[in-house]
């Protein structure tokens, strides 16, 4: 190999001085650099290894920052973050201070939207053609999605609205069969199909929406992937191009295994074998717990169903859909369609867990106030990822879902402290409820390892006392309530502190509430969620209600979006880790003195 072109590329403008031919190199030296970084810094790999081709394609031919590019969600943009500038920057990826994992408009002029949840380009690109039309100004719009994403439905509205256009925007349909887990439905098989050359061209569904459509095409082959974008660069109106990829491309385990390696941890760069790590004495994770419970009590009552929109491996509904493939569904990535399906699930009787990601479940609000709320479905809606997530950063934290929910009259809202009261609640919601309920728990692992324990009914709206102490209360909900044991654990006052689990949010436990007001000089409220609106609102609501008079501290996520980082180093960030809550305390009990 020559000497080495991706050190020269300072900007695309860079890159468009090369000959096509040189441009092979290019690609397996961006490859090296995405397997090398991600290899010790983790993150998302099988997803920018795919796009490689594409992504020098794009940046070649068309005149970006100018030309405006639109990656969905942005899992496979590192590619793109290492041509526009950001090369030298890119082992700083999903560290704390460093880029984002994802596109980000604050970021880089070539970055023209910020993405991280799905099927948001097509409308996006569409807006920026329709602007830039009625602006009078000439440029190309394009929008890069996968086929999982294109399933969405919010795809599909963007593609209907653009079909009776005129708007210069160009869609190219990254097709590689898979997005975190294998794509599924009917619209995966039709693809199938049109790669095998099953599919009659007059059935082609695309063109009966207006499209120019081209392709499918190898998005591995650079000479073709130029010529056929440089054509389509001189179609008018809306444009299609179908693209064939290997999501993993040129990192022989990732291509084998696509699912273990969209984000693998760490691993050895020159092998590409994962580096294991001992993890026996390590306690569960929760969303094992979640899916290993499910299946003791789908074997218990036929009327059991589990729910996930394109969630089976990050959620473990994967465990029910291998023990009872008919009664667990995944939908794609389809939020609002998982909820509104629960429902009507929900209205024949069926004992319905919806596993949806809290940062997801903001997709289909609509659908959750109403189709399940307003109805009063008991729709059980198991949330993972609540909190803080750490690396994905702002577009993934799970911090909003104690605001949204708490205002949803009928909803009831829960929180375990532990791995064990989450499978408690599952039990106990799995025996029959009046309301729809969300179960929110954390990404990670939980606190021990003796879990799977006989199943028991819980009384889960009443709050526990977990310390007693004289002068301040500590009222916390869910996993985030382990960070103040550790607080209280070693601190030298702790006989001044008392510390109560709410694992209800709502509705609250008002006679515990007002033992604590009764009883305490100063309330302090802890929540692993946004402060406006969550459980620090609730108590503060119910302290003026009935007119007590103790002060009340709110700790939690702040009025404002949390950037990427490790979970630990984001709760210091936000005054919610064990050494914070310390010292907060401290500083307070001086006061009180």
């Amino acid at each position: 190999m020559s000497q080495h072109l991706l050190a020269q590329i300072q900007s695309p403008s860079d890159l468009r001085q090369l000959d096509i031919a040189q441009l092979e190199q290019v690609a397996q030296e961006l490859r090296d650099k995405i397997i090398n970084v991600v290899a010790v810094k983790e993150g998302h790999l099988g997803a920018s290894l795919g796009v490689v081709e594409l992504t020098i394609a794009l940046h070649y031919v068309f005149n970006t920052p100018d030309d405006l590019l639109v990656w969905d969600v942005g899992h496979q943009a590192y590619g793109h973050k290492i041509l526009t500038g950001r090369r030298d920057q890119f082992e700083t990826n999903r560290q704390k201070g460093g880029i984002s994992g994802f596109p980000k408009r604050s970021e880089s002029v070539y970055d023209t939207f910020g993405v991280g949840h799905s099927s948001t380009s097509i409308s996006a690109a569409l807006g920026m053609a329709l602007a830039s039309q009625l602006k009078g100004e000439q440029r190309s719009h394009i929008a890069v999605i996968g086929d999982a994403s294109i399933a969405s439905g919010m795809a599909f509205e963007g593609l209907n609205h653009a079909g009776v256009t005129e708007a210069d925007i160009l869609v190219i349909l990254n097709d590689n069969a898979i997005g975190i887990d294998p794509s599924v439905g009917a619209l995966k098989t039709y693809l199938t199909a049109v790669k095998e050359g099953k599919n009659p061209k007059q059935n082609n569904m695309i063109k009966s929406l207006n499209f120019a459509y081209s392709g499918p095409i190898d998005g591995h082959d650079l000479p073709i992937l130029i010529k056929e974008l440089q054509r389509l660069q001189k179609v008018k109106g809306p444009k299609f191009l179908h693209v064939i990829t290997t999501k993993g491309k040129g990192l022989l385990q990732a291509e084998q295994d696509q699912v273990k390696y969209h984000a693998p941890g760490k691993f050895d760069a020159a092998t590409g074998e994962l580096i294991t790590k001992e993890e026996s004495h390590l306690p569960t994770k929760f969303q094992d717990v979640f899916g290993h419970t499910l299946v003791e009590l789908a074997q218990q009552n036929p009327k059991i169903i589990g729910i996930t929109p394109a969630m089976p491996s990050g959620s473990s509904m994967k465990y029910m859909m291998e023990a009872f493939p008919e009664r667990a569904f995944d939908v794609g990535i389809a939020e609002q369609h998982a909820v509104t399906l629960a429902a009507g699930m929900a209205t024949q009787g069926m004992v319905v867990f919806c596993n949806i990601y809290s940062t997801f479940l903001q997709r289909a609000y609509d659908q959750v106030i109403h189709d399940v709320a307003l109805q009063k479905l008991p729709v059980i809606f198991c949330l993972d990822r609540a909190g803080l997530v750490g690396e994905d950063g702002a577009t993934h934290h799970g911090v909003f879902d104690l605001a949204y929910l708490r205002c949803v009259p009928n909803m009831e809202i829960v929180a375990p402290l532990d791995e064990v009261e989450l499978r408690q609640l599952l039990y106990t919601a799995s025996l029959g409820l009046e309301n729809p309920i969300a179960i929110r728990y954390p990404r990670g692992r939980g606190v021990g390892l003796d879990w799977e324990i006989p199943f028991q009914k819980i009384d889960y709206k009443k709050g526990k006392v977990l310390h007693q102490g004289s002068d301040i209360a500590i009222i916390s909900t869910g996993f985030i309530g382990n960070n103040a044991l550790a607080a209280l654990a070693d601190f030298d006052l702790n006989e001044k502190v008392s510390l109560y689990h709410f694992g209800c949010v709502k509705p609250l436990d008002e006679a515990l509430l007002h033992t604590i007001c009764k009883q305490h000089r100063f309330v302090i409220t802890l929540e692993d969620a946004t402060i406006e609106g969550g459980l620090g609102s609730a108590v503060a609501e119910f302290i003026t209600t009935h007119d007590y008079q103790l002060p009340v501290h709110r700790l939690g996520i702040p009025d404002q979006f949390i950037e990427h980082g490790t979970i630990a180093q984001l709760q210091e960030l936000c005054g919610i880790s064990p050494m914070a809550i310390q010292q907060f305390l401290r500083t307070l009990l001086e006061q009180l003195a």
